[in-house]
């Protein structure tokens, strides 16, 4: 079964001598459609394997040793899961990470260019596409910053209806991918879109990560002659690649299809002979391999020799093995590549500002596609804000209303700081789909970054925290002037900035979002601590008054209640020696007492603390973002 696959398109001669020509780290798109010779020299690839707990983990170390070359066609790479299939590709398409990475891979004679998987196709084995979108959506976006900014959009609308009228998805270009919540496309229109993707930049190599996982086998099979009909009739090939004895002895199966290649020249015979087609012909080989392998063991078991030794010298004398040989060493022409450092860089062929206005709009029709997270999160907000309303409903000016004032409005600061959560999976939902592009040159990090932070600030946090503050503020019956509702409104807005920047910033290099959900509450809740309700803080040690600093709770509740409390005046009659008096006292001793400063700097000083936590979380997130592992 073959589990990994790479296309080299076009026509080419497989006789002729390999060509020395650099390979370009830019494409043109005027050419027709060419295929490139691939050759791996020496590829040694180590890999440390870690098992069980962390007192008696082992550490093995896995060796991946080939030699082989791929010529213009259809190669495919057979083998048993766990025998390095998908490593091996990545090797060949430059994604693999350089440490404990030797020898070359060539294309077309010439050194991989340090661009080289911004140049090549490759489709993963997990469909990364934005759902929400139509498949007419999906390849224009993939067009548009793909291919260079010279051609025209008319021309790259042109090449995206061609290729959809090739990958036969006239019928569904207008339909959405489809998400979880969202029917789609079926399996293999969605694989379809998928190659479309890599196919618009018109690749000389496509690599494709077990391309037919999880279709039924009549999808299976229109996607395998999809990937036919891309490149010429003539030059369809299944090529078998698996790793020598010596690397894996115990695949030892894997070796002795190495070992049977030699069939395929004679079933290649029998096919032109009896006019079989090319997928009946996989089917005879498979036959016959499967004949010969029962014979083979029998002879096998009365031999003295072990199983690896066999399987090593009867592949190096087969001629299989002497021909890729020859045409390695021909290729490499005694030169020695082993020693060249890997470079790997990431080239665009547009703008900053082109990526920006196509990742943001896609992001942005991305939210309000998605009613489960946009509006849905402004309805619960309109729903907490006539609760917090009803309850804390026209609060007085006495003893009674400053408890209420203080408990509304701690309940709102909290909410905006656990509201924010939602924003965990802002990052980690799209972590594949993210990794992929950004490795193919779609886009830059930052244009990523900014495109997320505007769409789900503006979207997620300014527009629901600006209805809640309408709401529940007239509603509670907090100070009538427009001057405290609009500071009012700017600091739970700032609350929801900094929240969300530090859940972002927890969050940004996670892959669970389980475990970042709990990082997160465990830090509000601290915070909550710490926010100058639950515990008067000039009473808190002086070795754990530190910690109010950190609390995002403390700054918002402390502006909020400056901008509240400042001006009012709190009265109650006492019964004293039985005669009613009025006690009162004002707002500013209140403050005092709970250890705030309520001059206009200790108002603003709030919000400028918590617009430099917001700044420094943002700056976490991006660093992290711009640093995650990007390589398999």
């Amino acid at each position: 079964m073959a589990d990994t696959a790479v296309q080299m398109t076009g026509v080419g001669d497989v006789d002729n001598n390999v060509s020395r020509t650099p390979v370009s780290t830019r494409m043109s798109f005027s050419s027709p459609r060419r295929g490139a010779t691939v050759s791996f020299h020496n590829i040694n690839y180590s890999v440390k394997m870690k098992s069980g707990f962390m007192c008696k983990r082992k550490v093995t170390q896995k060796n991946i040793l080939i030699d082989g070359v791929m010529r213009p066609g259809l190669n495919a790479i057979l083998g048993p899961t766990g025998s390095g299939k998908s490593s091996f590709l990545d090797v060949l398409a430059a994604r693999k990470d350089p440490a404990g990475l030797s020898g070359e891979v060539l294309i077309d004679g010439a050194p991989q260019p340090p661009n080289f998987k911004c140049l090549s196709g490759y489709v993963v084995q997990d469909d990364v596409v934005m759902g929400t979108l139509t498949v007419r959506e999906n390849l224009r976006f993939s067009a548009a910053l793909r291919l260079p900014k010279s051609i025209r959009q008319r021309e790259k609308d042109e090449k995206v209806e061609k290729l959809i009228q090739e990958l036969g998805l006239s019928k569904v270009a207008n339909s959405r991918v489809g998400t979880q919540l969202i029917r789609g496309v079926s399996g293999g229109e969605r694989k379809r879109t998928n190659i479309g993707m890599e196919l618009i930049i018109d690749p000389p190599v496509l690599f494709l990560d077990e391309p037919t996982t999880g279709l039924d086998a009549s999808t299976a099979n229109s996607v395998l002659m999809l990937l036919k009909r891309c490149q010429s009739p003539n030059l369809f090939c299944i090529m078998i690649y698996i790793f020598s004895c010596a690397a894996a002895p115990h695949k030892f199966l894997c070796d002795l299809i190495n070992i049977l290649i030699n069939i395929s020249y004679f079933v290649e015979f029998l096919c032109q002979i009896m006019k079989i087609s090319q997928w009946r012909k996989l089917y005879f080989i498979y036959i016959l391999y499967t004949d010969y392998l029962y014979i083979w063991l029998e002879q096998l078991s009365s031999s003295l020799k072990g199983i690896e030794d066999r399987l090593v010298e009867e592949y190096k004398n087969s001629a299989s093995y002497k021909l890729t040989k020859s045409e390695l060493e021909r290729i490499t022409q005694g030169q020695d590549y082993s020693t060249r450092p890997k470079s790997r860089t990431i080239t665009y062929s547009t703008s900053f500002f082109h990526q920006f206005n196509w990742v943001l709009k896609r992001t942005f029709r991305n939210l309000m596609l998605n009613p489960q997270t946009s509006f849905a999160q402004i309805g619960v907000m309109i729903f907490l804000a006539l609760v917090v309303g009803a309850i804390f409903f026209g609060v007085e000016e006495n003893s009674s209303g400053i408890q209420n004032r203080m408990g509304a409005l701690f309940f709102i600061t909290t909410n905006q700081c656990f509201s924010s959560i939602s924003s965990v999976e802002l990052f980690i939902t799209e972590r594949k789909l993210f990794v992929h592009e950004y490795i193919s040159g779609y886009y830059r990090v930052s244009v990523y970054f900014l495109s997320k932070i505007l769409s789900d600030v503006l979207t997620l946090r300014t527009i629901p925290a600006v209805i809640f503050s309408c709401v529940a503020y007239w509603m509670i019956g907090l100070k009538a002037s427009a001057e405290a509702f609009f500071i009012f409104m700017f600091s739970i807005v700032l609350v929801s900035y900094t929240a969300t920047s530090m859940t972002l910033a927890i969050s940004a290099d996670q892959t669970v979002l389980a475990i970042a959900n709990i990082f997160m509450t465990i830090s509000f809740v601290f915070m909550m601590i710490f926010s100058g309700l639950l515990v008067n803080l000039p009473s808190v040690a002086d070795w754990l008054n530190w910690l109010k600093y950190f609390s995002i709770p403390r700054y918002g509740l402390a502006a909020l209640e400056i901008n509240e409390f400042t001006g009012l005046k709190f009265c109650d009659m006492t019964n004293v020696s039985s005669t009613l008096v009025e006690v009162c006292t004002t707002g500013e001793g209140f403050l005092s007492k709970q250890g705030i400063t309520y001059s206009t700097w200790g108002l603003w000083q709030n919000h400028l603390a918590l617009g430099i936590m917001t700044l420094i979380f943002l700056i976490i997130a991006y660093l992290k973002l711009r640093f995650i592992k990007k390589f398999t």
